[in-house]
């Protein structure tokens, strides 16, 4: 069929053409886009901040990979998830394969701390280093009121039992601190081990070691009760005691005797710190005066004295004392049913032989450390 005329047969040309001159256009221009990112002048377009995972929650991804779950504000459209300034954040949500410690330790070899957007895990820059049965756990419990105070939960035995596996290792058991805080664990049992002074001095020098100690007479007795709660059918503490009874020979191989000796175990770690570096903790007064050794205690590690009696009340049946209620709470903290045990009857002469022992090694242990903790 004929267009007609002349002006007609055009109009219908351009109107063919008129599809071609787009994609000529859209090709013209991805080809001079693949040019120019040739020559490196392309960035890759940056990964999203925010992925929804589930319905009214968001994760935040920052540029390590790993994900955190924030905290739902009330009140917003939707139950949002967003940072909120002060508050503490969980762990890192691994993406999935369970190498996340790892490459994190790999990649933060040479550096003291491992950080990201919500503080930094770091070396502890003070140590309870003992004793077992002093007092430990409450003084850890005592200082976790403090809001400049973060302290691992558990013993971590780094430096007695597991110190084959690294400062690396070590560091990440440690929970994260923003400017300011101070990281804390305890692990009694490095006060007498031979080996903890130099491993603990190799992490630090500047370390702050705190070490709770109590009459090593009734601290031997604890120790002895919390063995037979867990095994009934050791011998008695007489029979543990002594070597020979009719000489009194005391059988210092015995750990809950050793431990109590703590001027030998001092000058093992005076070989390494000064006597500056350490703070020694009447075990007593933690339990007579809290407020008292907590005051000690917080200017000994440069923090302000928030600890104070208001936050301590004496539990009768226990015969310690319990951290009031915290606001919000419905019950005041106490210790776990294993303190404030029942101690069995040991008989006065074996205590006052255990005495007549021990008095030496207290009276050089008050010399040492220029305290005289009354003992005898």
């Amino acid at each position: 069929m004929g267009c007609g005329t002349p002006r007609a047969c055009a109009s219908l040309g351009l109107l063919k053409s008129q599809p071609k001159v787009p994609l000529l256009l859209t090709m013209i221009f991805f080809f001079t886009y693949f040019f120019y990112c040739l020559t490196g002048h392309c960035e890759p377009l940056p990964a999203p901040l925010y992925l929804r995972q589930q319905p009214g929650e968001l994760r935040l991804r920052p540029q390590t990979g790993k994900e955190f779950l924030l905290p739902v504000i009330k009140g917003l459209p939707g139950s949002s998830r967003l940072p909120i300034s002060g508050t503490q954040f969980p762990e890192p949500i691994s993406p999935g394969d369970g190498n996340s410690r790892q490459e994190e330790e790999e990649d933060s070899t040479s550096s003291m701390s491992v950080s990201n957007n919500f503080g930094s895990k770091k070396f502890p820059q003070a140590v309870i280093i003992g004793v077992k049965k002093g007092g430990t756990r409450a003084l850890l419990e005592f200082l976790r009121i403090h809001p400049d105070v973060r302290a691992v939960g558990a013993e971590p035995h780094f430096f007695d039992r597991f110190y084959d596996r690294g400062f690396e290792w070590y560091r990440n058991l440690m929970p994260r601190t923003l400017d300011g805080q101070i990281t804390m664990e305890k692990t009694p049992s490095y006060f007498v081990t031979k080996e903890a002074p130099q491993r603990i001095y190799n992490m630090s020098k500047d370390t702050k070691l705190i070490a709770v100690v109590r009459n090593p007479v009734t601290r031997a007795i604890s120790d002895y009760t919390q063995t037979l709660t867990k095994n009934p059918a050791i011998p008695s503490f007489q029979d543990l005691v002594f070597k020979n009874i009719s000489i009194g020979l005391i059988d210092t191989s015995w750990s809950a005797i050793r431990i109590g000796i703590y001027s030998k175990h001092l000058e093992n770690w005076l070989q390494y710190f000064p006597l500056s570096k350490f703070l020694f903790v009447s075990g007593e007064r933690l339990v007579s005066d809290p407020s008292g050794e907590m005051d000690r205690v917080q200017n000994f590690l440069g923090l302000k004295s928030v600890i104070t009696d208001k936050h301590f009340y004496f539990n009768e049946t226990k015969g310690f004392p319990c951290l009031k209620k915290p606001e919000g709470s419905s019950r005041p903290r106490c210790l776990g049913k294993s303190k404030g045990r029942t101690h069995p009857k040991i008989s006065d002469d074996v205590v006052q032989r255990l005495q007549e022992f021990y008095r030496p090694f207290n009276m050089k242990f008050y010399q040492m450390t220029g305290q005289d903790f009354g003992w005898d």
